[in-house]
């Protein structure tokens, strides 16, 4: 089994990476690994390397040429559930390929981030990228309006749906079977679903509405069902 840990680029110098304090904690008193052990270094953004550790560093032997991630780049929009609960969306949907997050706040969100719960959550991305075997760290970008991101240019050329539990429309994997672009953004509702209003102002810029299947999913269940489509979906 390989270790693996995600590094900042800045922390390689003359193919020594200098560890941080929590970083050599990790890898001796968790890990366990003594001097000369190798594990995978990875720089969040596309790059990894064996690695043999030292003593307050680690030197890079060769750099690993593998190729885990999705063929197209994921954005997941997910209105904000209650208490942790996006905790184990961040998570799950790590593991199966997201790029970028964006938490958002709907008509019907009760949460109320803190600074602290996003720092909280790109901490959990980084240890389900190190654990999935991931190439890249993906981005937990700061909670917004919904209704704000309907109005973002940046995603006019991209493939956007927006999931809903009712209203006889098409299954999502009918759609990304067909699927022509490089770029996906999926939007998952908060609990009791997203309003009427909403989904009309989506569509209106452009969003496809469709869903998940004909049960009703839960608001932390709904984004993983979706992005377990798209892996299926562009990796088969």
């Amino acid at each position: 089994m390989a270790y693996r840990l995600v590094i900042k680029p800045e922390q390689i110098q003359q193919q020594q990476i200098q560890l941080t304090s929590s970083q050599q904690h990790y890898l001796r008193r968790v890990l366990r690994l003594k001097d000369g052990d190798r594990f995978v270094a990875m720089d969040g953004v596309g790059k990894s390397w064996w690695a043999k550790i030292g003593n307050t560093s680690a030197c890079l032997l060769e750099p690993i040429d593998i190729s885990t991630e999705l063929p197209v780049t994921v954005t997941l929009i997910t209105a904000l559930p209650k208490g942790n609960a996006y905790d184990e969306v961040v998570r799950c949907c790590t593991e199966l390929g997201v790029s970028i997050f964006q938490p958002v706040i709907s008509d019907r969100t009760l949460l109320k981030p803190s600074p602290h719960k996003l720092e909280r959550w790109r901490r959990i991305v980084t240890e389900a990228a190190e654990q999935a075997e991931r190439q890249i760290v993906p981005i937990v970008l700061e909670p917004v309006l919904f209704t704000e991101i309907l109005t973002w240019e940046i995603y006019d050329e991209t493939e956007r749906y927006i999931c809903v539990a009712r209203g006889g429309v098409a299954h999502l994997s009918n759609y990304l079977q067909h699927s022509v672009r490089n770029n996906i953004l999926i939007a998952t509702g908060p609990e009791g679903g997203w309003t009427k209003e909403e989904v009309e102002k989506a569509i209106a810029v452009g969003y496809q509405p469709v869903s998940l299947g004909n049960r009703i999913l839960r608001a932390v269940t709904a984004p993983i069902v979706a992005l377990s489509l798209v892996a299926a979906a562009m990796e088969n």
